[in-house]
């Protein structure tokens, strides 16, 4: 593990290219005993920051929650994220690229929480009675990590690779919805470029929300009625591009679109 003083100075790192933009070298290449505790660490160092300086948490987002991603990295579990108020981008609000590295796009079922979930005991039956609604969503994600070479310390350090979110307007309670069995289309500039389903979620995005509220319970964390959750992507992620407009549609729920500039 690493030590505090280098945790607060591979934060900074991280703080900094967010901030300018340039991405940093892997911090798996530079420090080869980094582990999953020490990237968590350094996430809430930029976190509590953040709030310190006037940010709100509003949800969680679950990475890595495919099984072809989950083997690509070496690892037999999802990672997260935080998802701030100011994260959130609007479908009638074009994206500035320039905001960011090297975006790419996720197409995500969201949950939105209508009741808080418990922590280290939380079940599949606990995220359905909890979730008022199932939304369409799409998922800006960046790396501040040079040219997206990332291995698992980096993403995690790097608030799971996580930078943005716009929701779309339906709203679809569990019960009236198999969150299991959504398609989605994604366009871009009109072009098919991605298709999916929601199982492609470990099975069921259900399991990817009870997961995470398990894990940051171990973080003193609980998920609170009115956070918005991103359980992962059904499709595979979509560089984005000045001028590119995307539109993900969802059987059964509606859709979600998003521009950048």
């Amino acid at each position: 593990m690493l030590s505090d003083a280098v945790r607060i100075e591979l934060a900074d790192e991280l703080d900094v290219a967010e901030r300018d933009r340039v991405g940093i070298e892997p911090l798996i290449a530079r420090h080869l005993d980094i582990d999953v505790v020490d990237a968590y660490e350094i996430q809430l160092i930029n976190i509590r920051r953040k709030l310190d300086n006037g940010a709100k948490v509003v949800g969680h987002k679950v990475g890595l929650s495919s099984l072809a991603m989950q083997q690509m990295m070496g690892v037999d579990e999802p990672d997260y994220g935080h998802l701030l108020a100011d994260m959130q981008v609007f479908e009638d609000v074009p994206v500035e690229t320039s905001r960011y590295l090297i975006p790419r796009v996720e197409v995500e079922v969201g949950f939105i929480l209508g009741a808080d979930l418990p922590g280290a005991d939380c079940t599949e039956a606990d995220v359905l009675a909890a979730t008022v609604a199932y939304a369409p969503s799409i998922e800006l994600i960046d790396s501040r990590i040079k040219d997206w070479q990332i291995g698992l310390a980096d993403t995690i350090s790097d608030n799971a690779s996580s930078a943005g979110f716009v929701l779309g307007a339906a709203r679809v309670a569990p019960k009236d919805i198999d969150i299991k069995a959504i398609d989605a289309v994604l366009t871009r500039n009109g072009e098919v470029i991605a298709e999916g389903r929601s199982d492609a979620v470990l099975g069921d995005p259900v399991i990817a929300v009870a997961w995470l509220a398990r894990k940051v319970a171990s973080f003193g964390v609980r998920l609170k009625a009115g956070d918005i959750v991103l359980p992962g992507s059904c499709t595979r992620a979509i560089d984005a591009r000045a001028g590119d407009s995307f539109h993900a549609e969802f059987a059964g729920l509606g859709s979600v679109r998003l521009q950048f500039k």
